[in-house]
């Protein structure tokens, strides 16, 4: 059965009677609900739409919501959706059971006879009849009184004021402020003199006060939306004081500056030495309460924004003579008040209610209480004072400091008024309070909690017993209860559970319900949590310009079970939580702001606060220097806490208290904290009374701003929604397979470059078969025609080789080689020069000598230890019988620092060029096979392997045309090349190319580039370059080196507009966001985009595609993330979520084919279906050459067969995946042209819950979350993802990062982040292509090297 909390019906069933104060009732008022039970949905201008007609529009709106569906022909239609796990409602959850509340009656208002008809007659009437009576006594930070304002001067100041504003601002034809208008009142805390003055002012001038907080500084937290709320109010004069306007920033001229956000407004000062007397027969005109607005009272949102809640003169009267009736005020009454008299129970209690009643108000200032936190207690017992009102965190100041006091009385206190004693923690100060100073005077039944909110003004307020009587039960509740909307009762031994005390209660005059939180405002049952509503004259009628929040906050019509309304007059939400208990009693068990629904639970902001506070030791954060908040990550609220640590707490202080925290809120409330994040004292953004700015916390933790000294962050735990991991299903057979291929109607993916058999063309170097042939035959018929231009630094020619140089250099090469004593033939020889013409002689050298050449990459002198290792890796792996060299680099090799490195002895012989013998070599080499060795290429992959490939003469030479077809090359082109030339692609275009198509090769060395970034696109421009290839970093270097200099570059006559192709030298998917952003930065220098495009060449064959100049432009598709990972197509419009920017790599070059296939089941795949791409073609690498001899590798890289389909063709497999899709486009042959798309390595993915990640994809993510992050590189550890950034910021940014690189990658990828590392700038490795080396991270960060500036390791 339920609780007996739940027994309690009230008796006033028989129709609801609200007292109203007698005024014209207006329409507002009148106006019955239209719209019982429809759902309310506001259109544009607020105005609701009955649900009936809605129903048929909503429809509309579904359907066209709805994605289209892709056309057939395009792609499969895929069901596909990784569907997010919904939590489903655990079956044994509590569920309310008990009866429909009913709505409970305050008593009556009991209009006494002598109650002034307004606030302003009231203050008329004890302004003349009692001149000389206390209103105000305002004491100073030494806790002196300061002054005190008599009735009578209140009076006559306020008229002054009146008659100021609405006389002497402005000229007499246009007056600056007529009645209506709205006027800020800008007072600070210390000085609530000024601030009546000002207010009755306002009311006696009919100006509409909007009171504010002083703004501090021109960026203040909170003052920009204060700033909107001015403006939309329509603020042009700001009231002030002489001091606060004394304190305001100014410009040099004297002007008060104008802050961020704020309309332009006048400072009017108040004080009276600057006002004129009103002429004897002025007279303020004093009118019974109306429905006109008295005063705006503003309020924070939960997301920052600031709401003006309009007050009218009827509902601040009727609220004062609640307030009177409830606290039983009396004329003369001492009340001391340590709140903020701007807004809330202060300004209602000890500015409004206390004129009312001519009560005597001591105020307290913020200052004093910072100071002196007993000062509130010891000015009750100096003025006997009946009442005060202070807030929880009054009392808890004044218990930690009351041990110095002697001599306190509190027998005086009739009322102490606790302001936010709704607050579910309140009750262990009010229990303290009461233990420490009953002996003290202090009367149990004196403390008196109160709830009220902006929107409602008091919702209730406990009044004080009779002496004798028992004071009410408490509530103890289950909190797991009360996170499903429960309320069960429990017992107190329990640490789960939640006690609240009553706050009295419905006030005089009003009506209460519990309507339920979402949907329509139903009536809740009465063992259930919702919010309560109240009915009555006394609450804000608005919001201010916002009619759609007003009606759905001021005009709410409850409804009961069966659809009816339960009153013709509307309810306000007061925005508190709660339920009404046995006898009437009100229990408010938190705030709609903070409420926080994780996985379908409620969980409320102050609840956890109050578990984070209890933790031991107690010492280490401050009280009320805590924020807890819920971000939404992933589609579900996360809890993220952040508290100050005090200044002397060690690292492992905090994180002893941090898991404390995690585990007592867990047990608590059975929720996952998200992250807990702890930042120095004094840090986090304060409101104007020193509690935290929460919106403005939040909004810094999303931003990266928030600087915390220690993180811990908890996804593991409290991420459940995640989609299931993938199942792989069970391969399909063959023949299905080749069926479902049919059947979808699918091409199968293939598509091949132009047949070089086919073309005719005039290629002289055809008749050759080998590259030695070429060279000769150049040498002898055209001697002089330059094949090689080096460019150094400065960008002048560093030396350049004609056909016959050439010729002669290789030859006396070649007699060197002879000269060494017996070559073998097909002895291998190592290479290791820096980019130039030595290189180019060198390898020339050796094939005139029967020698297979390798280029090595020399060791850099500034890192040999690291670079010097590889060299000799290379020379060893490759067999090299010797090493050919300069002078310069020979002496490395053999000098100290080196032999620390690799010892000296284990070199094979090194042979140094540089000064080369006069004799030619006996005769030169003539290969008899042309599928014998030409050279070895070695290059290191991004996962660190070492492989070299094997070149053979006859691959070599049909590499070299292809390439010439592609790219239309002759003896009179120039081409700038910009690339390493020792591996792929980049040795071709650099070594051999020239010597086969005979067109001039301008050499430029990358590494140039670090001293002067433009020396590649002025050699472009120089040269009037048609042709130029470079790598991303290259591309990278001119993007970031030469951004801001476009304008002194053009001006130098830079000019790029001949250029019909840029062609980046890739091994990777294109990098689209950098050739864009290539493309739009030098656009303006006359680069045309279209010109730029990628390659794409790999280990078993070294270009397989390549931008030429003829045929259409590479074209771009966007294909959805999500599918990719599912080993799927699917293509997606620009700029849909999860969408992924794919640019084709290239043409394919003559001679190539290529096809997609399954890589486990080797069957060919259909087209804009993900595989492994595979390729056919004459300058296929031969195999790889390795110590090991690891045959199945070999067969299965480089001869692979189909499982079905065409069998006989020999494919060598890239070990890429990709798709291919024909295009509407015409290549220049006339066919339709089909597109290759690279989408990642095969061995750099990462399988992850079922799923095939790309690291890059997960990088960009990470990449975009923070403008502090450089650069990134992810890779997996155990099952763990581990994310490496880089952080180019102050240190104390560090921490910022982890919560954000955490979102992202849950966001947008689905993945929870096992380590964040953050790291200083360069750490990362990056290899000469500008391709990151995750394993060499990897690794370093297994063996502790990274030298981290912060590891998080989520939990």
């Amino acid at each position: 059965a339920p609780p007996d909390v739940t027994g309690y019906t009230n008796t006033t069933t028989d129709g609801i009677q609200v007292e109203r104060a007698p005024v014209s009732v207006t329409s507002a008022q009148r106006q019955t609900p239209k719209y019982g039970n429809a759902e309310l949905m506001d259109t544009g201008d607020g105005v609701p739409v009955s649900s009936r007609v809605s129903a048929k529009i909503q429809q509309l709106v579904n359907t066209l919501k709805r994605p289209k569906r892709p056309p057939l022909r395009e792609f499969f239609v895929d069901d596909f959706e990784e569907l997010l796990e919904v939590q489903q409602p655990d079956p044994n959850q509590p569920k309310a059971e008990g009866a429909q509340m009913v709505a409970v009656q305050g008593e009556k208002l009991g209009v006494v006879t002598n109650w002034p008809p307004s606030l302003e007659a009231a203050l008329q009437r004890w302004g003349t009849i009692s001149p000389k009576a206390p209103c105000l006594t305002t004491m100073d930070t030494n806790g002196k009184p300061l002054y005190v304002l008599t009735y009578g001067k209140l009076w006559s100041r306020s008229v002054k004021v009146a008659y100021n504003l609405l006389h002497k601002l402005g000229t007499k034809q246009e007056p600056l402020v007529r009645p209506g208008d709205r006027v800020a009142l800008v007072f600070p805390n210390n000085d609530p003199g000024a601030f009546m003055t000002a207010f009755y002012g306002c009311l006696l001038a009919e100006v509409v006060p909007v009171p504010i907080e002083v703004p501090l500084s021109r960026k203040d937290a909170g003052s920009q939306q204060i700033g909107f709320l001015l403006g939309s109010c329509g603020v042009t004069v700001a009231l002030t004081s002489d001091a606060c306007h004394k304190g305001l920033p100014k410009s040099p001229t004297g002007e008060v500056q104008q802050f961020r956000g704020w309309p332009k407004v006048l400072w009017f000062v108040t004080e009276s030495k600057h006002l004129s007397k009103p002429p004897r027969d002025w007279f303020p005109y004093i009118k019974e309460a109306t429905q006109d607005t008295a005063y705006i009272e503003y309020k924070t949102c939960k997301d920052g924004g600031v709401l003006g809640v309009t007050v009218t003169r009827i509902a601040m009267l009727t609220h004062c003579q609640s307030l009177t009736q409830s606290c039983s005020y009396t004329e003369a009454e001492t009340i001391v008040n340590v709140l903020d008299f701007k807004k809330d129970v202060g300004l209602w209690h000890a500015v409004q209610t206390s004129v009312m009643n001519m009560m005597h108000v001591i105020s307290i200032p913020y200052a004093l209480m910072k100071v002196n936190p007993l000062s509130w207690i010891q000015k009750v017992c100096l003025y006997k004072a009946k009442v005060a009102c202070v807030k929880s965190r009054d009392m808890h100041w004044a218990l930690v400091a009351h041990r110095d006091q002697r001599d306190v009385n509190l027998s005086s206190l009739r009322m102490l008024v606790v302001a936010d004693g709704s607050n579910p923690w309140s009750i262990s100060s009010c229990d303290a309070f009461l233990n420490v100073f009953q002996t003290k005077g202090l009367k149990p039944e004196v403390i008196c909690p109160c709830a009220s909110s902006p929107e409602a003004l008091t919702v209730a307020i406990q009044r004080p017993l009779e002496e004798g009587s028992t004071p009410p039960g408490r509530g103890i509740l289950s909190m797991q209860g009360l996170s499903h909307g429960v309320i069960r009762v429990d017992s107190e031994e329990k640490l789960s559970v939640l006690t609240l005390q009553d706050v009295g209660s419905v006030m005089p005059g009003g009506v209460m319900c519990v309507v339920k939180l979402e949907g329509v405002p139903q009536l809740c049952k009465t063992d259930e949590i919702g919010e309560l509503c109240v009915c009555t004259v006394a609450t804000g009628t608005s919001y201010y310009g916002l009619s759609g929040m007003t009606k759905n906050t001021f005009e709410v019509f409850p409804l009961a079970n069966d659809g009816s309304s339960i009153s013709d007059l509307p309810f306000t939400r007061t925005g508190l939580l709660g339920f009404i208990g046995p006898a009437g009693l009100i229990f408010v068990a938190g705030k709609m702001d903070g409420l926080m629904v994780v996985g379908g639970r409620r969980h409320n902001a102050d609840d956890i606060v109050a578990t984070a506070l209890a933790v031991e030791p107690m010492k280490f954060v401050y009280r009320g220097r805590i924020a807890v908040f819920s971000i939404t990550v992933l589609h579900d609220e996360r809890i993220v806490v952040v508290a100050e640590q005090r200044p002397d707490s060690t690292e492992e202080d905090s994180f002893q208290w941090m898991s404390r925290v995690l585990q007592a809120i867990d047990s608590i409330h059975q929720v996952g904290v998200y992250c807990l994040a702890l930042v120095p004292s004094n840090t986090l953004p304060k409101t104007p009374l020193g509690g935290i700015h929460l919106s403005e916390t939040k909004q810094l933790f999303l931003e990266g701003a928030l600087h915390p000294c220690n993180v811990l962050m908890c996804p593991h735990t409290c991420v459940i929604n995640l989609p299931k991991p993938r199942q792989k299903q069970p391969e399909i057979g063959p023949a299905s397979v080749m069926v479902g291929n049919l059947v979808s109607g699918k091409r199968i993916a293939q598509a091949s470059g132009r047949d070089l058999g086919q073309i005719e063309d005039n290629d002289q170097a055809r008749k050759f078969l080998f590259l030695s042939e070429v060279l000769q035959w150049r040498a002898q018929t055209t001697p002089d025609h330059v094949l090689y231009t080096l460019l150094n630094s400065r960008g002048t020619i560093a030396s350049s080789l004609t056909c016959v140089q050439l010729h002669k250099r290789a030859e006396k090469i070649a007699a060197i080689l002879a000269e060494r004593g017996p070559l073998q033939d097909g002895d291998h020889i190592a290479l290791v020069y820096p980019p130039g013409i030595d290189l180019i002689a060198a390898f020339y050298g050796c094939l005139y000598a029967g020698c297979v050449p390798i280029t090595v990459r020399p060791p850099h002198p500034q890192n040999i230890s690291t670079t010097l290792p590889t060299v000799k890796m290379i020379v060893e792996v490759s067999r090299s019988v010797c090493v050919m060299t300069t002078q310069v680099i020979s002496k490395l090799l053999r000098s100290k620092e080196a032999s620390a490195t690799v010892d000296i002895r284990t070199w094979p012989p090194i042979i140094d060029t540089d000064d080369l013998p006069k004799k030619k070599p006996p005769l030169l080499h003539k290969p008899s096979n042309a599928d014998t060795l030409a050279y070895l290429d070695f290059s290191v992959s991004t996962t660190g392997m070492l492989a070299g490939v094997k070149m053979s003469h006859a691959a070599t030479s049909a590499f070299c045309r292809s390439i010439k077809l592609q790219c239309e090359l002759y003896p009179s082109r120039e081409v700038a090349i910009c690339l390493d030339p020792y591996c792929g692609l980049g040795f071709v275009l650099w070594c051999l190319c020239s010597v086969y198509s005979g067109h001039q090769s301008i050499l430029i060395p990358p590494s140039e580039l670090e001293v002067n970034p433009a020396l590649w696109l002025s050699a472009v421009s120089q040269y009037k370059v048609r042709d130029t290839f470079c790598s991303y970093s290259v591309m990278e270097l001119c993007t970031k080196g030469l951004g801001l200099q476009t304008d002194s570059l053009k001006s130098r006559g830079l000019d790029l507009s001949r250029v019909r192709t840029c062609v980046v030298v890739a091994e990777e998917r294109p990098r689209t966001a950098l050739t864009q952003s290539f493309s739009k930065l030098f656009k303006d220098l006359g680069l045309h985009p279209r010109a730029v495009s990628t390659s794409f060449g790999c280990r078993v064959n070294l270009a397989i595609c390549l931008q030429g100049t003829s045929g259409p432009d590479p074209t771009t598709v966007y294909v959805d993330m999500r599918a990719l990972r599912h080993d799927r197509v699917r293509l997606v419009e620009r700029g849909s979520p999860h969408s992924l920017s794919l640019m084709e790599s290239g043409k394919i070059l003559p001679g190539v084919r290529i096809i997609i296939a399954n890589p486990e089941t080797k069957g060919p795949m259909g087209e804009s279906h993900l595989g492994e791409i595979w390729v056919h073609s004459g300058h296929n690498a031969s195999g790889y050459f390795t110590v090991y001899g690891d045959e199945a590798l070999q067969s299965d890289h480089f001869s692979s067969r189909l499982s079905f389909g065409d069998t006989q063709t020999v494919w060598a497999r890239t070990g890429y995946l990709g798709f291919l899709r024909r295009t509407e486009l015409t290549d220049a042959s006339g066919e339709r042209h089909d597109a290759l798309y690279v989408v990642g390595a095969l061995e750099e993915a990462m399988e992850l819950r079922g799923m095939r990640y790309h690291p890059i994809d997960i990088e960009t993510s990470v990449i975009r979350t923070h403008k502090s992050i450089t650069e990134c590189a992810v890779f997996t550890w155990t099952n763990l993802l581990v994310v490496v950034v880089e952080l180019d910021g102050s240190e104390q940014e560090a921490l910022d990062l982890v919560p954000l690189v955490t979102n992202v990658v849950l966001e947008e990828h689905y993945l929870i982040v096992g380590v964040v590392v953050v790291v200083d700038i360069g750490v990362i490795p990056i290899n000469s292509r500008g391709e990151k080396q995750r394993m060499h991270l990897r690794d370093g960060f297994l063996a502790d090297q990274l030298d981290p500036i912060y590891v998080a390791y989520n939990m």
